[in-house]
This record gives structure tokens, sequence and C-alpha cells, in this order.
């Protein structure tokens, strides 16, 4: 008999549905070296979770990460590792779904296929795999396996992909020949939960990125550059997934007080007076591979800056009022959700429950949770 799969919160009704974002790495998403930077031992992120689950959010979201980024802090240089960490979290909570982020090409798509089963059954159909096709080459060379040509990677993960399906659909054993396996007798068993696919989640900038996403995900992770041409860039990806709903969704980064001073003082605080500004200039230089002759100066001074607040995502800097209002611009504009970074997601996690959560159920993004 399939065990029926729970309500998963990241199907309900909320327009603007809302994650914590990377609370699995040291300094979360923020490389400063303030004193109250998370810190993310195995209490600290169970402590969150259950913050975030009673407040009926609806995800959690790691970072998949094997190297730090250098400078005082080394942000993200402590991670624990995502599939196992979502496994004990879904464990901890009850209704909130866990994300684990997986580089596909260093795992096996036998051998990950059943971590995920395992995950969804912890969770009761409440695990989700975010697929990261790998950037970072270094990253790579720590596994001794080769960073295949951008658009190669997809072709790649589109491959491992049809694997791990087939290995949760199939009763009978299979054989799999393509560009990259050579799989034989392939069976395994139990199958996903409830009879239902664990939520596949896929980011995407580049073309290949993007078409992978469409195709492939039921969440699409983009970035958010310029909230006046969001509108225009979603109904691209809508007019792209037509036939079935994609989420589509963003990474963000919360600094927010409750007057626009406070919160300008606060950002100054983290950024200027405690910004990790050798290891922003690490990151930069990864993420532009060196080419600064093409960006001003001006340009990578803020993309430093946007690093430091938040590992360069979207910044919702201002008071209460002003970033319940930003979420309200990138909802109208057809965003389905944000997972948020924090400074430090305990200490922080009041004034999301108790200050934003209220003021965007007001604007009609939330309803009022109502614990089980």
């Amino acid at each position: 008999m399939v065990e029926a799969a729970r309500p998963n919160r990241m199907l309900g009704a909320n327009r603007m549905k809302l994650g914590l974002f990377g609370m699995n790495c040291s300094g979360g998403m923020t490389m400063t070296k303030a004193p109250e930077r998370w810190d993310p031992s195995w209490r600290n992120n169970a402590v969150a979770a259950k913050l975030a689950d009673e407040a009926g959010l609806e995800f959690i979201l790691p970072i998949a990460r094997w190297l730090g980024y250098k400078g005082e802090t080394d942000t993200e240089g402590t991670t624990f590792e995502a599939l196992t960490w979502a496994a004990g979290l879904l464990a901890a909570t009850e209704g909130i779904s866990v994300f684990g982020t997986l580089h596909v090409g260093l795992i096996h798509p036998v051998f990950a296929a059943k971590q995920i089963v395992t995950d969804h059954h912890i969770g009761g159909g409440r695990f989700g795999l975010n697929m990261v096709s790998g950037w970072n080459e270094g990253e790579y060379a720590m596994f001794n396996v080769e960073l295949l040509e951008h658009d190669e990677r997809y072709v790649f993960t589109e491959e491992w992909l049809a694997i791990a399906r087939r290995i949760w659909t199939s009763e009978e054993p299979f054989d799999f020949k393509g560009k990259y396996f050579d799989l034989k007798g392939v069976l395994a068993k139990p199958k996903p939960y409830g009879g239902q696919m664990p939520m596949l989640m896929s980011a995407g900038s580049s073309g290949a990125g993007r078409a992978f996403a469409v195709n492939n995900a039921d969440c699409l992770f983009m970035a958010v550059l310029d909230v006046n041409k969001l509108p225009a860039e979603v109904a691209e990806l809508r007019a792209a997934t037509t036939g079935r709903r994609v989420g589509i969704y963003s990474s963000g980064h919360i600094l927010t007080r409750a007057t626009a001073k406070e919160a300008k003082d606060y950002y100054h605080y983290i950024v200027h007076e405690n910004g990790d500004w050798e290891g922003a200039e690490h990151i930069v230089n990864i993420r532009i591979q060196g080419n600064n002759r093409s960006f001003p100066p001006e340009a990578i001074r803020q993309m430093k800056e946007r690093h430091m607040a938040g590992i360069g995502s979207f910044p919702l800097v201002g008071s209460y009022d002003e970033v319940a209002r930003t979420f309200k611009q990138l909802s109208d504009a057809g965003l389905d959700g944000m997972a948020v970074g924090l400074v430090n997601y305990i200490d922080e996690f009041p004034i999301v429950r108790d200050e934003l959560l209220p003021r965007l159920e007001r604007l009609g993004l939330r309803t009022p949770h109502r614990a089980a």
C-alpha cells in the first residue's frame, strides 16, 4: 500500500512563498566579521528550521559548497553536506519542505537516487532536490572530476536526471546507455514517498541553464538584477513553460530594521565596518574569471558590497514597511517566492515572523499560518 504524501506548502496558495537560504554554511549569506554572524552548528540549524516551520514558511534551501571564499571569514568554508543535512531537518520538522542541493557531476545517479528517496520518505514527501551542474573548477578538482564545457554540463545533467527518474518509476531492472553512462540491470526500491516524485529545483542564468530548468524543474531560480525588467523576464519564462506550472523564484538577503535610517546604519555596520573585503574580492574574481577590464572599478566595488551583504543575492534593505513593499513589487512582477539569507537566522527570525509576515499578509501576499 502506497502511503499518501502530506500537504506540500510549496504548492500552497501564498502568492509570495518564503524560504531560508544558506544556513548550512558558515556565515550563511553574509561575508562579515560582525560577531553575530551565523554559526552553522547543528543545534543552530535545527533551531532555525523549527522557527521557520512553526511560522509557516514554505521551504529551507542549502548551498552545496566544498571550498570556502577565503578572506578572514572564509564564508561557506564550513558546511554541512546538503542531503544528509536535509535528512536531519526533515526528521526535526513537521510541515516545511527541505531541499538538498547536489552537484550532479560529483555523485553517481544510482547512489544519489537512493539518497534522495530516503530523504523523501523521512520527510513524508517534503524533500526536494536542487540540481547544480557545477561552475567552480577548484571544487571539481578536489574530486578529480572534469568540469565539462558550460553547455555540455547540462547535457550531462539531463542524462543524469533521466536515469534517476527511471529509478524512481521502474518496477523492473533496466539498462541505460547514453553519452556519459552505460548501466546494466538498474533497479532500486523503495520508490518515492506517496507515489509522488521529489520536487525538482534548478537555477540557470545562461541559455542552456534556463532551457534545462524550463524543461525539467518544478521550481526555477533566477537572478533579479533590475526589478523594473523583471516582469518581462518572468513573462518570457512563463511563455517557455506553456503546458505546465513552474514556480519562479529568486534569492535575496534581508537587512531590515524599524526605520530606514536604522536599516541603513545596520547595513553600514555589516558591510563597511565589518565586511570581509578580502573574501569579497576572492569571490568576485571567481565570478568574473579575471575579466575585470570589462567592469568599471565602481561596478566591481558594488559587486563586492553585494557579496558581503548577501553573496550577490537581491538586497532587501530598508525599514519593515519598505522591505514588505519590495516583496509586493517582486510578486506583482510575477515572482512566486524567494529564498532569503539573514545575518543570523535565529536572532533575526523574530523580525521576519513578527514584523514582515504580518505586513505581507496585509498586502495580500500571504495568509496567516495556522499550526496543525
